[in-house]
């Protein structure tokens, strides 16, 4: 099986695929101080519990695929593929590394290589141009263009900064739990936050979708709009745009650089 690993600004997803079903995900936080073996030890004990997986660390796993925008992360779990990954083959994402996607920015090195996965993923799974938007830590839109070639994209604050930020900056606010209020107009101060973050976002992503899916393609309805990301259910249900939602798309664009990577039987 394949153990893939997406590691962001602040959730690290692993996921296992078995060919090309994921049989098994999970969802830790990310700590920039964890050393390899640390990180080793965590990985035992997740993948302990799953059945189709030995007790020793290593046991049942035929490849790794890992992406980071963590750059102390990554070095770690490099440590970690070499002391107890050993004989197994792995793929880190990092220039070099072959996507499949033509990277059409002014520096391609800038683009996080998350943000070039999920679009391999995107155009491999629907085609076509689309546009992925995902919800983490910052709110990404990446463009891929029919010819599946990353043409760019933008970045806003993610819902859980504004919110971090609003309890930080606001004399008479403070943090909120991330769900929907009982109407748009709240009747309190907890409510009338709820809304202006739901709707807020959600009107954001209507409109930054529309004009990119305008510039992307000359007829729009052709673009497929993908939303990933663990606060992308939050969203889902208010947004007009969003025509599908993919959670495990970085992973799914792990293994297919993997596969691109790696002679696989």
């Amino acid at each position: 099986m394949l153990l893939t690993i997406d590691v962001g600004n602040t959730h690290t997803v692993l996921g296992l695929f078995d060919g090309e079903d994921i049989v098994e995900h999970w969802r830790i936080s990310t700590e920039a101080r964890r050393t390899a073996d640390e990180l080793a030890v965590l990985l035992q004990g997740l993948m302990g519990m799953h059945p189709l997986l030995g007790e020793e660390l290593g046991d049942g796993i035929d490849g790794i695929s890992i992406c980071s925008t963590v750059p102390s992360v990554l070095h770690e779990l490099r440590e970690v593929t070499r002391r107890y990954y050993g004989d197994i083959p792995s793929v880190l994402v990092e220039p070099g590394v072959k996507t499949g996607v033509p990277v059409l920015t002014d520096n391609p090195k800038e683009v996080g290589a998350d943000r070039v996965i999920n679009a391999l993923a995107g155009i491999h799974l629907y085609n076509g141009p689309c546009i992925v938007v995902d919800f983490g830590t910052a709110t990404t839109f990446d463009a891929v263009s029919a010819r599946g070639e990353y043409v760019g994209g933008a970045i806003a604050p993610g819902i859980e900064i504004s919110v971090d930020a609003l309890g930080a900056r606001g004399a008479q606010l403070r943090k909120i739990e991330l769900t929907r209020p009982r109407s748009v107009i709240g009747k309190n101060t907890v409510e009338a936050m709820q809304s202006g973050i739901l709707y807020g976002f959600a009107g954001q992503v209507d409109g930054v979708v529309t004009r990119m899916a305008t510039e992307l393609a000359d007829d729009p309805e052709e673009v497929t709009v993908i939303a990933t990301g663990g606060l992308a259910p939050l969203v889902l249900g208010e947004s007009s745009v969003i025509d599908v939602h993919e959670p495990w798309l970085t992973l799914i664009g792990l293994r297919l650089v993997y596969e691109r990577n790696v002679s696989v039987p």
